[in-house]
């Protein structure tokens, strides 16, 4: 398995727009989320990475939404090099993990982009204003470490968020598959492989 890291994207830096289909055909646009914490997630149907937090990942949306917290996932992978990540399947993945928030495709992958995404999966939590206050990895778990999948991470950061608390500048970088980008479309901010 090749191992990408977060570019970890600058603190404070506001939410990127999106307007992006979702598995259901509607389109989904940041500004539908204005006035309240949005945690964007760059991920995939069949990395291995993003299988290995799958449930858990599904258990915090629907936990979290019910708090307030608006929960994206984001698919920016060529689907002409992994088409086991198109729409369709997209839909059937959201389906049978049992995901409660909009999973949309990024064909372009300019989205991606804008958020500096590198890897899956990239997590991305905003404030109330969509200033953001962390990025990197859902937990310390990846497949085969032997790290329960806690979330715990991603959720201490939404807990400072709904208390109104300043979220702790110490964060980890996700890691993950890389963003599988167009042939020719690799961005300049990627880095490729990562240790660990």
């Amino acid at each position: 398995m090749v191992k990408t890291a977060s570019t970890m994207l600058p603190l404070g830096t506001q939410a990127p727009d999106f307007s992006l289909p979702g598995t259901d055909g509607r389109m989904v646009s940041r500004a539908q989320f204005v006035g309240r914490p949005l945690c964007v997630v760059f991920m995939c149907n069949h990395c291995p990475f993003v299988v290995h937090i799958r449930s858990a990942l599904a258990q915090f949306a629907v936990e979290y939404a019910a708090r307030g917290v608006a929960v994206v996932g984001i698919s920016s992978n060529f689907v002409g090099s992994h088409p086991q990540d198109g729409p369709e399947q997209m839909k059937l993945e959201s389906a049978s993990a049992g995901y409660n928030f909009p999973y949309l495709y990024d064909e372009t992958q300019e989205v991606a982009m804008a958020y500096r995404a590198a890897c899956t999966p990239d997590f991305f939590l905003f404030d109330r204003d969509h200033s953001l206050v962390y990025r990197g990895q859902f937990d310390a778990s990846r497949p085969g470490n032997g790290v329960a999948v806690t979330g715990a991470d991603l959720r201490t950061a939404c807990e400072a968020v709904l208390a109104g608390r300043e979220v702790s500048g110490e964060q980890r970088p996700s890691i993950g598959c890389n963003i599988k980008w167009k042939p020719g479309a690799e961005p300049g901010y990627f880095t490729g492989a990562a240790a660990g």
